[in-house]
């Protein structure tokens, strides 16, 4: 996925449900700080944009993006990508993610303004999911550069979760960062 594709999903989003305040918390809310051009395959090869609207207590918003925009829409099959809506409850991210928001910069996501996670934050939410997609992804980004793993580590501390938890993805971090680093 491009950033061009992001905001036309954003645009349909915000079109569908009335709704242009977006949150994007899947790999794709990368392309806020970086061209797809500039990224390792691994953190573009996504044809899905996660979409969350703050302001869906019953997640009504998410369920219609998902029936109109979503997998296996005509939507999805006429443009080669889709829209997951997704409640806020999907992501674990670290303490004060909410004032690391990067916005999309684009003016053809209107109605829509999408923010997106912050990369270390978004890489941590990913480390908790845990899928190797996600290991996949946390692992390019650290090899290629654009996240830093102490910031990582820091952030990971913040988590709201068991410790077990916790440790499990400072485990993960460090073999994402290569065999030097693992305890």
């Amino acid at each position: 996925m491009n950033r061009e594709q992001l905001a036309h999903i954003v645009r349909a989003a915000a079109t569908i449900t009335s709704d242009g305040d977006i949150l994007i918390v899947g790999s794709q809310a990368i392309l806020a700080t970086a061209d797809a051009s500039d990224l390792p395959i691994e953190a573009t090869m996504s044809v899905e944009a996660d979409v969350v609207f703050l302001d869906d207590p019953d997640d009504r918003k998410a369920d219609l993006v998902d029936g109109v925009i979503g997998e296996l829409s005509s939507f999805h099959e006429l443009h080669g990508y889709y829209a997951q809506g997704v409640s806020m409850s999907t992501s674990v991210l670290p303490k004060g993610w909410r004032d690391r928001l990067v916005g999309l910069d684009r003016d053809d996501q209107h109605p829509g303004q999408a923010y997106c996670l912050e990369v270390h934050d978004l890489v941590v939410a990913k480390l908790v999911a845990s899928r190797p997609k996600d290991v996949s992804f946390a692992t390019a980004l650290l090899e290629s550069g654009l996240v830093d793993r102490n910031l990582l580590l820091e952030r990971a501390e913040t988590i709201d979760r068991p410790r077990a938890v916790v440790h499990r993805v400072l485990k993960s971090i460090d073999r994402c960062s290569g065999p030097e680093n693992e305890s």
